[in-house]
């Protein structure tokens, strides 16, 4: 009986963990996006919570804290209950914002769960042809050479990967365009469409409607590869910038404390989710490639990116306006 007692004890812990993780959730589940509606990471934060809610059976809802470059809703999330009903979308912005922010109200690395890459759309050069009379890269440079400090660029704020795109453009081709910082892509992208903006170093997510549509002009995507969806739009390096590359992603945590066996339901959803057609048609829309990355692989990737950039910020010589 003595050494059955502690078996019996744990195959009903087993039981109840499984259960656990099966009648999760039994309410709705929210994910904090840490910037306006209309940007990048909303771009790919919505139709995947869409999808979510279906597979869940109950409401995901998106709850936008935009500011301070993303890192106000980042802490938002890591200050909110680990009990599986908030998980927080960040973005390559997050990998940044350390070497910017001397004191950040959370640790990317420490307060959060890696779970996965959700999206990674290049970044684009678009700007608005109303104000910026050119229809390609060469006549961008060409135009920025005769007119220098005329252009401006906006951005989703100080620090973002928007902003360090462009300082990275205008070191490879020596130019100068005024940066101006805004609270959020989709802002910043509202000027650009309504003549307030020049132009924009943007992720293709939040800039593809606006492309398609024609309200703006996309002139190059900053990867080694043309973007899925957008086959007529140039890689930089074909369009006379070799070398100019800025990779951006989406990326999906748990607050530090949750469930581990929500965790793994989770990420078993966001896999099935990124599978489903209608998440795939519209990752190509929006110029995304369909990432499979597993957590490991993940918090590898974040790492990484940490270093990547603080090296970019330092040589650089980026400082918050």
């Amino acid at each position: 009986m003595k050494l059955r007692i502690p078996l019996l004890l744990v195959a009903g812990l087993c039981l109840s963990v499984s259960a656990f993780a099966q009648s999760w959730p039994t309410r709705p589940v929210t994910l904090i996006v840490p910037f306006p509606p209309g940007g990048g990471t909303d771009a790919f934060a919505r139709p995947l919570a869409a999808q979510l809610t279906k597979q869940l059976g109950k409401t995901v809802i998106i709850d936008n804290r935009g500011g301070a470059g993303g890192t106000l809703g980042a802490g938002v999330a890591a200050k909110s209950p680990p009990d599986g009903y908030t998980f927080f979308i960040g973005a390559a912005h997050h990998a940044i914002a350390p070497a910017l922010y001397p004191k950040l109200a959370y640790d990317l690395q420490k307060d959060f769960i890696p779970i996965t890459v959700i999206a990674t759309p290049p970044q684009v050069i678009v700007v608005n042809t109303q104000r910026v009379p050119v229809q390609d890269l060469k006549g961008l440079l060409d135009y920025v050479r005769k007119n220098p400090g005329k252009l401006n660029f906006g951005s989703a704020g100080n620090g973002t990967s928007h902003h360090l795109a462009g300082e990275l453009f205008k070191i490879q081709t020596k130019t100068f365009i005024t940066h101006i910082p805004y609270r959020g892509a989709g802002p910043a992208l509202q000027d650009l469409i309504g003549g307030q903006l020049d132009m924009m170093f943007d992720g293709l997510g939040s800039s593809a409607s606006h492309v398609k549509s024609g309200r703006i002009k996309a002139l190059a995507v900053a990867s080694a590869k043309r973007a899925p969806g957008f086959p007529d739009v140039p890689t930089a390096a074909e369009a006379g910038v070799p070398g100019y590359e800025v990779s951006t992603w989406y990326g999906l945590w748990a607050i530090k404390g949750t469930p581990p066996e929500v965790v793994e339901r989770m990420t078993e959803e966001v896999k099935k989710a990124l599978a489903s057609p209608e998440i795939q048609h519209n990752w190509t829309s929006a110029g995304s490639d369909i990432p499979n990355m597993s957590q490991a692989e993940f918090t590898t990737m974040i790492a990484s990116e940490i270093a990547r950039w603080g090296a970019v910020v330092k040589s650089s010589g980026v400082k918050l306006e």
